[in-house]
């Protein structure tokens, strides 16, 4: 073992990093760089939220729940998948995880074969293409970027071949913010069923919606519970990542497949965060709404500050993030992101680590103090005329 390839597994050496994890190393200690680069709640996690874990914690409920989760969540989740016209048995069908990023881990481990291919519609948040890969399964990159980010079921059906096992998408979207308009869903979702393959479809964002739209999920069309596996949890939304609380709704014989690789990777989730989850959906909604109007006040700003700066722009209708098209710098994503942090102290994420498309764009999350906002996009601006007068 005197290699580094002998001492480690070639497919871990293989994987990159996070490009997202990487800008926000250069973070660490540096108290003068405004950051629009993690995509991370700036609110604390709800009151109602904490005092319910507070309160478990006091009465010594430490202990491991089932590994499906707390019924009493499960329950709690499947009424709320209701409100999105989803019906899903508590018991068999949703499977509680640490945070959504093991969820998406499991399910691709539990549909993956080795050759199999999977479409993934990009630009799209960072883990997809690793934890694919580790399956030896081939991702077939659909580029979003010609529609406005937004994939088409005309592109998902003419990305099919007979190894086609699942299409994979998050909308509202990390990076875009785009969301999937429901004509062109049920449109995808007639592919999915004609072709029967998967669709794993992250739905983390949901409640961040903007301008009066409401978030509609894939899973509610007619026959689409059979082929559906929803992503989604509390991080965002009840501003809760440091909970790690996720959850899988899909097909009870998936997900009986799924809780195999759950009990061997983590058992359950903390229960404290069971605990707090139940919370927030029973009383956490009114400080939800509050964040999301925050959220949207801040898109706000920013989607205008890009347009005055001359940077192509689509207004985002979810999420927290923004991906302006920076190309007429001359400069690429990773050029820029890198020269913008080392010279004017803001951190954003070069669009080029999201796949396919994202190249010539840069990813910059709001969900920051606005008056920081404010700050950041001056910053951007000054930055941007630099390199456009001399460009010109």
């Amino acid at each position: 073992m005197n290699t580094r390839q002998d001492r480690f597994s070639k497919k871990i050496l293989d994987t990159p990093p996070s490009g997202i994890r990487k800008f926000f190393d250069l973070l660490v200690g540096r108290d003068d760089i405004i950051s629009l680069g993690v995509g991370e709640p700036d609110f604390p996690t709800p009151w109602t939220i904490r005092e319910e874990a507070f309160y478990h914690l006091e009465k010594g409920h430490t202990s491991y729940t089932s590994n499906w989760g707390l019924l009493e969540l499960r329950e709690e989740i499947c009424k709320y998948l209701e409100s999105y016209g989803m019906y899903y048995n508590p018991k068999n069908e949703v499977l509680v995880t640490v945070g959504a990023s093991e969820a998406v881990d499991i399910v691709l481990r539990a549909i993956l074969n080795p050759g199999d291919e999977i479409i993934v519609c990009e630009p799209c948040y960072v883990s997809y293409q690793p934890l694919a890969d580790l399956c030896d399964a081939k991702v077939i990159h659909l580029d979003t970027s010609k529609n406005g980010f937004s994939p088409t079921a005309e592109q998902i059906e003419a990305a099919v071949t007979p190894r086609t096992k699942a299409v994979m998408f998050c909308s509202p979207s990390n990076p875009t913010g785009r969301m999937i308009p429901e004509e062109e869903l049920k449109k995808i979702a007639d592919v999915v069923k004609k072709n029967k393959i998967w669709c794993l479809s992250e739905e983390i964002y949901c409640e961040l919606a903007y301008d009066g739209k409401k978030h509609v999920s894939i899973g509610k069309f007619d026959g689409m519970k059979d082929y559906t596996i929803v992503l989604n949890g509390f991080s965002k939304s009840f501003a809760m990542t440091g909970w790690r609380i996720g959850y899988i709704a899909a097909p009870a014989d998936l997900l009986s497949e799924c809780c195999k690789l759950h009990q061997y990777a983590t058992i359950c989730a903390p229960i404290f965060s069971q605990y707090g989850a139940i919370e927030g959906l029973r009383h956490g909604w009114t400080e939800v709404e509050k964040m999301r109007i925050s959220y949207q006040q801040r898109r706000n700003l920013m989607h205008q500050a890009f347009l005055d700066m001359g940077l192509p722009c689509t207004e985002p209708e979810g999420a927290f993030y923004i991906f302006p098209d920076i190309r007429l710098t001359g400069m690429t994503s990773e050029d820029f992101a890198t020269e913008l942090i080392e010279k004017y102290k803001v951190a954003v994420v070069p669009g080029n680590v999201f796949g396919s498309g994202g190249e010539g764009f840069i990813r910059c999350c709001y969900a920051t103090d606005i008056n920081k906002i404010k700050i950041a996009v001056d910053r951007i601006a000054m930055m941007v005329k630099d390199k456009t007068q001399k460009n010109n």
